[in-house]
């Protein structure tokens, strides 16, 4: 491994191999498939593209996403790797120095779609591919969060290719792959066991929270609002909510663009390069968006609508601080997101089994909204990791709540669902409950009901607070064609049996005035960008000078900022201050090719401060 460590420092600058990484490598490099699960962020591509300098042949990388693969070009093409991209987008004259440096057998890494694998079949033969990498592996699986079918004629093309050139060697990476998952990807891609590396689920450099939908444009304004000059993305479940949260953000001073299928291509492509080209973009987009983005300084996700399981939550907010630097998440959620994903696994055309393992996903993200103590805990314990202790570094750890015995209160809501009849919405219930005297509970003589007032110590948005949380625990569900509440069987088990309730304090009035005293913008003026860690008001200037710098060699380029250097980089560049070529090389991330480009050009920003 002592080459590996040498042009791991020579090429891309790190002196050490991130946790995980040096085990992977040495297993490809031993001639071992490799199948690779590694939380975003923990330095999955290197894995793949570091064997690949030190060995004959070509290795292709299989990537689900043009920008993706032109991003991880770029950057490769930067640290002086010879590392080209065969798209749909490809112009004849990069496609041209491609299949020369084919040719002349200087490529290293070629970047293609699975769609068009089957017609390069010949060119890769040619070429003598030794190694096919597979990025966002778990996009082989049928009923995953990312499937694409194309990927499922990787086999075939692996045994093409070993017939025509010897055993192929796979290695397959991915973030998000729960036991079955992990499975799948063996079944379809390998023709031997490979070798398995889990590389824990653990991203402490992530704050993680959630909180009940109110004013979802105003809690997410508020939210942006205290990450100004920040990247971020904002996911909304459909495309007219993208371009109406854009909007929102937009008359907050926030520089805030829509992203969805519904807009042509050339205009996706536009908003795309800006948030990975620029700094300070909010992208508003559907959940499609940001799947293999390599953009390592995204500071915030937000969720303005709960996403489907707990392997798309995970995979979505693991798209904020794949550099390592400290990064925040905010999901929202309600009833009627609960309602709309579980009739979407209900209306789906999968098997019956998996509908269930689906409703499965889908409660343990909810058991992860309703959490009364360290989010991160129920999160690492979902993929198997449960000896982790209170993290400390979420919304719950920093305010925790207090749980009561909620028994009484849920049987209370469960007897009125049961009393009219389990015909009825939340609104008419949770009325009922309150005892209102309005026409439509007299009408019903719903007055007359022994539950009838039962709940007048709470006002409606307590008891809608109470009844989410009951949903949540799967003591009631909801009607998908009516929206009726209906008691399920743990709940009669409550209800009859008296199994304990553990719920958390509904907010009273006085609470819910101070949530939503929150500070926000009050004009249209962005606030001062804040760096990614705390820096003393000197080192601060230093980084934003930088920051400029980059940009504008980023701009002349047509790169990517983080292509340059990332904001990793920058911030330890900032706090260091070289004043030499040699104190710059010590610099993590400074490889031998960027110290020629951008060494000296650095170096004078740092001199000027």
């Amino acid at each position: 491994m002592a080459d590996a460590r040498a042009l791991l420092k020579t090429v891309f600058g790190f002196d050490d191999f991130r946790p995980g990484q040096e085990d992977i490598v040495a297993s490809i490099l031993g001639g071992q498939d490799v199948l690779a699960i590694m939380p975003t962020g923990a330095g999955k591509s290197l894995c793949y593209q570091l064997p690949a300098l030190m060995r004959d042949g070509l290795t292709v990388v299989v990537s689900p996403l043009i920008a993706l693969m032109r991003d991880q070009v770029a950057a490769l093409q930067a640290n002086g790797v010879e590392a080209g991209a065969l798209t749909s987008n490809t112009d004849p004259y990069e496609a041209e120095r491609i299949h020369q440096a084919i040719d002349d057998g200087v490529l290293k890494l070629l970047f293609m779609a699975p769609e068009r694998l089957s017609i390069a079949s010949g060119l890769l033969q040619r070429a003598g591919v030794s190694m096919l990498a597979i990025d966002e592996a778990h996009c082989v699986s049928q009923w995953g969060h990312d499937f694409r079918p194309d990927y499922l004629k990787i086999g075939a093309l692996r045994d093409q290719l070993s017939a025509q050139l010897g055993h192929i060697q796979i290695t397959a990476f991915t973030a998000t792959a729960d036991e079955e998952t992990r499975g799948e990807i063996a079944a379809k891609l390998f023709t031997q066991e490979p070798d398995v590396f889990l590389g824990g689920f653990d991203r402490p450099n992530l704050f993680l929270a959630f909180e009940p939908k109110a004013q979802p444009k105003t809690q997410v304004a508020d939210f942006v609002a205290q990450h100004p000059g920040e990247a971020g993305i904002v996911y909304c479940s459909s495309r007219a909510k993208t371009e109406s949260f854009a909007e929102h953000l937009q008359s907050k001073g926030v520089e805030a663009l829509a992203y969805h299928a519904g807009l042509d291509g050339e205009t996706r492509q536009i908003r795309q390069d800006r948030f990975t080209r620029e700094d300070g973009i909010v992208i508003c987009a559907t959940v499609a968006f940001g799947m293999g983005i390599d953009k390592p300084d995204v500071r915030f996700v937000v969720h303005a609508d709960m996403p489907k399981s707990m392997e798309s939550y995970y995979q979505e907010v693991g798209r904020a601080g794949r550099d390592g630097l400290p990064a925040a998440t905010l999901t929202l959620y309600g009833i009627d997101d609960i309602k709309l994903r579980r009739l979407q696994i209900d209306d789906s055309d999968a098997p019956d089994d998996r509908k269930r393992a689906d409703h499965q996903r889908l409660n343990a993200l909810l058991a992860l909204a309703e959490a009364p103590n360290c989010r991160r805990q129920v999160l690492l314990s979902f993929f198997g990791e449960r000896d982790h202790g209170p993290c400390g570094h979420c919304d719950l750890c920093k305010s925790p709540v207090e749980t009561y015995d909620g028994t009484q209160d849920a049987q209370k809501a469960l007897s009125a669902m049961i009393r009219t009849g389990e015909r009825f919405g939340l609104e008419h219930v949770i009325a009922v409950l309150r005892g209102e005297d309005t026409e439509r509970v007299r009408t019903l003589r719903h007055d007359q009901l022994p539950t009838f007032g039962l709940g007048a110590h709470y006002d409606k948005h307590q008891w809608r607070d109470i009844c989410r949380q009951m949903y949540a625990l799967g003591l009631t569900s909801v009607d998908p064609q009516y929206g009726s509440w209906l008691v399920t069987e743990p709940g009669w088990a409550v209800l009859k049996q008296g199994e304990t309730v553990a719920l958390r304090h509904p907010p009273g009035p006085k609470e819910r005035r101070q949530d939503r005293r929150r500070s926000s913008p009050k004009s249209k003026t962005p606030r001062k960008a804040k760096p990614p860690v705390d820096l003393s008001e000197r080192d601060g200037e230093l980084l934003m000078a930088l920051k400029a710098k980059r940009t504008e060699l980023a701009r002349a380029q047509n790169v990517p900022a983080y292509v340059i250097f990332p904001d990793k980089t920058l911030v330890e560049m900032a706090m260091a201050r070289p004043s030499s070529l040699d104190e710059m090389a010590e610099i993590s991330g400074v490889g031998a090719r960027k110290l020629e480009k951008f060494g000296a050009v650095f170096l004078e920003v740092v001199g000027q401060h």
